[in-house]
């Protein structure tokens, strides 16, 4: 008996300091795991001996395989062993918030509270799958209700505040972006000298690069976070803002407005999302329309400064004839200060503490929370109130474990990273069409792309009809002179709006002419002279040219059309287009000003939207705008003048813009945090696509008719408020 004891007694100290080995080299993550699996090998080796011999030997231990963790902590008495050197039991181990007074997760040891890296090697590991996700929705329905009574405690305040104005810059970096093609587009066709399918391009372009921003960045901010996925965003639009100020060919700067584009299309959909999970539910709708005034101080701020710049052709300056920085280019590096002030104001804001609780992170969000409570208290006078809080709920996570190994090449890592990452947006991407969500998801796409359709392919239909009218009056005041001939002829003056057919001019001379909306047809020159001749929309047809000079001008072979030119030469051809800002067909006024009132006129819209959404509720506020704003379609059939058209612009932005919030608002509420910006990003992402529909087909009837822009817009309005009606209304409910 005394050798069967021996030799037990050796074999269990073996397995003993095997896995002390072990757990000695063990991470942090697995530590708890390989306590347990040297707590079973322990105890199957004495269960092993026990069997051998019917003596009865004393056990410190418990019924779960405590005989480990008891026996080690003598055998570290015995052996003079610290956790620090022999590693450390579970029981025994210091909670590593406790440091900073950081309750534990109330999730229980080894399962929530180890977040998306705990590891489990025992039987609830290869639980079905369909157990696991409906623990997980359990849990983040209980999340749900404690978070909102959390909410309720921090008060709405100073964070909050704070936030708003910060994520606002962001939200107005948008509003921005979607401005700043169409104020530079009148200067940079000229200086470009682009055709009318590169301008058209270079119109929609944004629209392309916020689609597919949008998406990707609403699938991003699900799984690495709003804040990162924010920040990440707005350096992207920074920076090839920045870029396409400088660069100078037509290519170049339509890839970098692309890119623009993409960077800001994820604000959107990141900060209606990031704002929405600091806010208690009877403050959630108020807020949220007061967050999309911000977007309106974007379009307003873009009118003011190209107002201010774009006009001053003198700021400027050109570096021989290859490189030229006009003034619409500073417009484009200022129209990037909004969003570099929101990268800076945001790096000192937390990520948002109902994104680290959805995954796991209890001490993350906890902290957070107590930050908002705290600040709170302090900016209201009761700094000693503490943050009662002392455990969250955090949701059971569905660990996707991939093996690398420590010799594979850091290419390969970033390459699997990559790999499982998409395979988590992708399954995001089709949750959000499961039975549970499918049928909200499909009307919410019909919403979303009904109202885009109308409302941008209206506020650019507005425009253009606008310039149309315009043309139309500059047209009915065009002078034609037929079968003139000049000779000994020095012209030193501005040629504009004539029309000259079947003329001959001898020996004429053109120097430092300007012309502009001169058409030439048929005509003969002979032995002219031309010298700093700048030309706008000014062109000469089947004309034929003898012996003639041309010296430093800007006639480039696209202004001749069907022309002879014989015995003639050019010298010193201007690169690029000049600018022309005295043309009245495409006055300041036209362009910036009219921007600006629609802009403006959506802010009476915004304060009611404000104050209603959280007292009539999401629906009633969107169906409600959409059905007033389609009968107010109908007035654009009487809008006959310049004046009468800015009047019916301001009309329709003031109203449509409550169905917009709204329609944020409600987004935001209907779907679960592990899901929100997916999903917004992905119903954002088919507004853009809706938006340059709208914006091709309406304008392909400008000059044509009125009536079917008009037809498009009111029935995509009616069928879009009457889909809203069907979708749930989301007020009074917590966050999902």
């Amino acid at each position: 008996m005394e050798d069967n004891y021996q030799n037990r007694t050796a074999f269990i100290k073996g397995a003993k300091d095997i896995a002390k080995e072990v757990k000695r080299h063990a991470s942090k993550k697995v530590g708890r795991t390989v306590d347990r699996m040297s707590d079973e090998y322990s105890m199957r080796s004495y269960s092993r001996f026990e069997e051998d011999d019917d003596d009865d030997y004393p056990v410190q231990g418990s019924q779960d395989g405590g005989y480990y963790r008891g026996d080690s902590q003598a055998a570290n008495e015995d052996e003079g062993g610290s956790d620090s050197t022999e590693g450390h039991d579970e029981d025994d181990e210091i909670y590593e918030g406790e440091y900073q007074g950081i309750p534990r997760a109330d999730s229980g040891k080894g399962s929530l509270a180890g977040g998306p890296g705990s590891v489990k090697v025992d039987a609830q590991q290869f639980r079905d799958i369909g157990a696991s996700e409906a623990e997980r929705r359990k849990d983040q329905e209980e999340l749900a209700q404690q978070y909102e009574t959390i909410l309720q405690e921090c008060g709405h305040g100073k964070f909050q505040w704070t936030l708003y104005f910060v994520l606002g810059l962001a939200l107005m970096a948008d509003g921005v972006e979607i401005f700043v093609v169409g104020f530079v587009l009148p200067s940079a066709e000229k200086d470009m000298c682009l055709s009318e399918p590169n301008k058209s391009m270079l119109g929609l372009i944004v629209y392309f690069g916020m689609m597919v921003g949008a998406f990707l960045w609403g699938a991003l901010a699900d799984r690495i976070g709003r804040r990162q996925s924010l920040l990440i965003c707005l350096s992207i639009n920074s920076v090839f803002s920045f870029f396409s100020s400088f660069v100078q060919g037509y290519s170049t700067f339509l890839f970098c407005r692309l890119l623009s584009g993409v960077g800001i299309g994820g604000s959107i959909p990141i900060v209606f999302s990031y704002y929405s999970e600091f806010l208690a539910q009877e403050k959630r709708g108020e807020h949220l329309s007061w967050l999309c005034m911000f977007w309106m101080m974007g379009g307003i701020y873009a009118s003011a400064m190209a107002w201010a710049i774009i006009p001053h052709y003198g700021w400027s300056f050109q570096m021989g004839s290859a490189y030229q920085f006009h003034s619409w280019r500073v417009f484009v590096l200022v129209c990037a200060f909004p969003c570099v002030a929101a990268i800076a104001a945001l790096n000192s804001m937390p990520e948002s503490p109902r994104f680290y609780l959805e995954n796991g992170k209890h001490d993350e969000g906890w902290m957070i929370l107590k930050q908002v409570h705290d600040t709170n208290m302090r900016a209201k006078g009761y700094p000693e109130r503490v943050f009662s809080v002392t455990t969250i709920k955090t949701v059971k996570q569905i660990d996707e474990l991939v093996d690398i190994g420590t010799d594979t090449p850091i290419w390969h890592r970033y390459r699997l990273k990559i790999m499982s990452l998409s395979q988590q947006i992708r399954k995001n991407i089709i949750a959000c069409f499961s039975p549970e969500y499918k049928r909200t998801t499909f009307m919410l796409m019909a919403v979303w792309f009904t109202m885009s359709f109308s409302y941008y392919g209206l506020t650019v239909w507005f425009p253009d009809m606008i310039k149309y009218i315009q043309k139309q009056e500059y047209e009915s005041r065009t002078k034609t002179f037929t079968n003139e001939r000049v000779e000994h002829v020095t012209f030193n003056f501005t040629l504009e709006n004539q029309v000259h057919r079947q003329g001959h001019y001898f020996n004429d001379k053109f120097l430092n002419l300007k012309m502009k909306y001169m058409v030439f047809e048929d005509s003969v020159f002979e032995e002219c002279y031309f010298e700093d001749v700048t030309t706008t929309h000014t062109f000469f047809r089947n004309c034929t040219f003898i012996a003639s000079l041309f010296y430093n001008t800007d006639l480039f072979k696209y202004r001749f059309v069907n022309c002879k030119l014989v015995n003639s030469t050019f010298l010193h051809n201007k690169e690029g287009c000049m600018l022309d800002f005295s043309d009245d067909f495409n006055n300041a006024y036209m362009i910036y000003f009219v921007n600006f009132l629609g802009t403006l006129a959506v802010l009476p819209g915004n304060i009611v939207s404000a104050l209603l959404m959280d007292k009539i509720g999401r629906l009633r506020m969107l169906a409600g705008s959409s059905v007033i704003s389609c009968i107010s379609c109908f007035f654009l059939m009487f809008g006959n003048s310049e004046s009468g058209m800015i009047a019916l612009l301001c009309l329709f932005g003031g109203i449509s813009i409550a169905s917009w919030n709204a329609l944020d608002v409600i987004t935001v509420e209907l779907y679960p945090s592990d899901k929100r910006t997916t999903a917004f990003g992905f119903l954002n992402a088919l507004c853009k696509l809706a938006a340059v529909l709208g914006i091709s087909i309406f304008q392909s009837f400008v000059g044509i008719t009125k009536a079917v822009p008009i037809i498009f817009a009111a029935g995509a309005l009616a069928a879009g408020s009457f889909l809203a009606t069907k979708l749930p209304e989301t007020r009074g409910q917590v966050l999902q």
